[in-house]
Parts: structure tokens; sequence; C-alpha cells
């Protein structure tokens, strides 16, 4: 036998009736879905990667929270309130989507390393057990059925690595891939993948305003190579995202100088940014951001959940409702398929598809809005006139 890495321990890890790969919305959904129903659960987060900033989640999502068992406590505190949608999308003029007579209140624009370790911290408190700062290594089916799984982890002090890796082995009996667009298990070789566009951001980050920081709305405006985002963030900072296909001229800007002179010819977001400073040694961060899919989200032994089962445009606005919500789902078809119910899978792959196709009928008639670059590659290719659906 070969002898192993230096620096390196593993340790038998225990079995598990599910293993949940992601600790974003869709893993923690599932694994506190799962924990409630009396599964034993174990949740692998990688915690890899920049933290996701400047996402903001509907009211819609108490209902989904409450359905949960979370409760308000995830959106509780630390986030601020979104009161508006604003736009200008299909003229220059900007149009206004008040919440005020939304009956479940404003949305949110959320600090998602808090809004994450809260729905992680109340899978814990339902019975799931966590391996934080721990990615999937090697999976393998068991001959008896099952998987092998070996995970390595990190361990820290206060936050930081500390000490050498650590190789865990662990079986179960399901796995769940919440691993976002990567797939760390539902990957292209083991289920059909399909990828429509190439949609990319670049994201800056900006200081907190030197005067009045503007309204607590989100706003996109249209370009005639993509579009823009911007919103306020928790402590007074303000997000700036530009998206456009990572193949088109001009490039999706790679710094911070590129990505100014692009924002300076906007007419609604330039003027909320200037008020914002530029920090030091500012960087723009890129992220896919691409519609993708998968021919089925249930496969021999595991089911996916959130992105890693169907990842949306972020025009749509629904990249963490749909996390909660396919999270919630799967973990519920999987648990009535662990007490025999032959048809629960199939219906969990059906809720999928309808979910995908509402969301390519309402994506084709968002970007079927903005007419004034229809001759532009970005929008033609967007348009259901000029381009064939899936």
């Amino acid at each position: 036998m070969a002898a192993r890495p230096a620096g390196r321990r593993t340790d038998e890890g225990g079995s598990f009736d599910v293993l949940v790969v992601g600790g974003g919305p869709a893993g923690s959904a599932a694994a506190l879905t799962l924990a409630r129903a009396g599964r034993s659960v174990l949740l692998a987060d990688a915690g890899t990667g920049p933290p996701k900033i400047g996402e903001s989640l509907p009211s819609a999502a108490r209902v989904l929270l409450r359905d949960l068992g979370a409760g308000d406590r995830p959106v509780s505190d630390g986030h601020l309130p979104c009161y508006a949608n604003l736009s200008s999308w299909g003229s220059p003029a900007l149009d206004r989507l008040d919440f005020i007579r939304d009956p479940n209140g404003p949305g949110w624009h959320l600090d998602r390393r808090r809004f994450d370790r809260v729905l992680r911290e109340e899978a814990r408190a339902a019975g799931a057990e966590m391996a934080e700062r721990t990615s999937v290594r090697r999976v393998a089916r068991r001959p008896e059925g099952g998987w092998t799984v070996t995970l390595r982890g990190a361990p820290s002090v206060r936050g930081r690595v500390a000490g050498p890796a650590a190789e865990r082995v662990v079986r179960c009996a399901w796995l769940v891939d919440a691993s976002g667009r990567g797939r760390a298990i539902a990957a292209p070789r083991r289920a059909g993948h399909r990828r429509t566009d190439r949609l990319v951001a670049s994201c800056l980050e900006l200081a907190p305003a030197t005067g009045r920081p503007g309204e607590q709305s989100s706003l996109v405006e249209a370009t005639e190579d993509g579009w823009w985002y911007t919103t306020l963030l928790p402590e007074g900072r303000r997000l700036v995202a530009y998206f456009t296909d990572a193949d088109l001229a001009p490039p999706a800007p790679r710094d911070a100088a590129d990505f100014t002179r692009l924002l300076a010819r906007t007419s609604h977001i330039a003027p909320r940014a200037e008020a914002h400073p530029l920090p030091a040694q500012a960087r723009t961060r890129r992220a896919p951001a691409h519609s993708a899919h998968l021919d089925s989200p249930v496969g021999e032994g595991w089911i996916a959940v959130g992105d890693a089962a169907t990842a949306f445009d972020p025009i749509s606005s629904q990249g963490i409702l749909t996390a909660l919500y396919t999270g919630m789902a799967g973990a519920r078809a999987l648990n009535r398929h662990l007490a025999g119910d032959d048809g629960a899978l199939s219906s969990y792959r059906t809720d999928v598809a309808a979910l995908l196709a509402a969301y390519r009928r309402n994506h084709l008639a968002v970007y079927a809005l903005e007419q004034r670059w229809y001759d532009h590659p970005f929008w033609q290719r967007r348009h259901p006139t000029l381009t064939a659906t899936e």
C-alpha cells in the first residue's frame, strides 16, 4: 500500500443517510429539511472563494423560510431592507416598482456571509452534522449500494487555516449536490449538462458614501452590450456589477480602470456610484452568471438542488429563492423516497422541469422588452424573434 502524503491524516468518519455537498442556501435548506425529518445528515461546506455580495432577496422568501422551520432568523438583522426595484430597461426612463403594498413587506439587500451562516446554524440545530471548510476529494459507489466519500478539511483557529489538512472517509446512502454551477457530484460525466449562454459578471465594491448614500433600492440599467446592476450593501458600501457575454467586445472589464470607464457611460448607475469613493488598490471580481441546467436533477444515488440543478440568469432575481425551494423540495422528495415512495423523485424531477420552463418563458419576455440595441450580438442572442429557444 502506498504511503500517505506527509502532513495529512485520515479519519474514518461514520455513516449517514445523506451527505449534502455545499453549504449555501440550497444545501442548508436540504440539510435542515432532512434533519427535521429524522434523517442522519452530514453537510460538507467547502467555504472556498470570496463570499457572494450584493444579492437581494424578495420578501416572498419569508414564506419559504417559515416552511423550512427557520422562521425570520436568517433575515432578522444584519441586512438592509430593499424598498423598491428601479430599472432602465426598454427605454432611457427609470421605472420604479415599490414594495409598499407587498403583504410580506420589503425585501432585503443581503449580507450573504451572515445569511448562509445562520441557515447552516439552523440545520445544525435541527440535528445535521457540519463539516465546515471541507471539500469532496473522491466519490465511489459501493458494490452493495450507497457511496464512500473522501472529504478533505482544513482545521482552523479563529477562522484561519492551521495545521495539516485532514481527510475523512464517510459512507452515505445518498448524495445531495448543492455545490453550485461547479457540480461536484452531478458532473457532466454523470448527467447531461446544458449551458445556454456565456453571461459573466464583473463586480466592483465601492467604499461607503461621503454624503448621502441614496435610496435603499436595487437598480438595473440596460446598455448596448449588456446590463448593469447596483445596490447598497450593509455598512454603507455599494456594489456595482456589469453583465455581458464573455466573448463580446468590449470585453468584460478585468481591472478597475476599464470598469470605471465603462461605468461612466451609464445614465443611472454612474450618478449613484459617484458618491462612493473607489478604494485603494480596487480590483474587479469576475463570476459566472450563465444559465445552465441538468437534463435530470436526479441520478443513481444522488439528486441536485440549487444552481447544481438549474442556474438562472441574475436578471431573474430568483437565484436564492430557487435555491431555497429546490433544496427543500429535493430533500422532501428524497425523504419520501427513503420511506418507500417510488414516485417521489419523479415528482421532484417534474417540479424542476416546470420551474425551468417558467424561467425560460420569463427570461425571453424580459429580454424582449429591450429593443434599442436589437442589432447588437448580446441582445440578438436573447430576442425570441432572432434566436431559437431550446
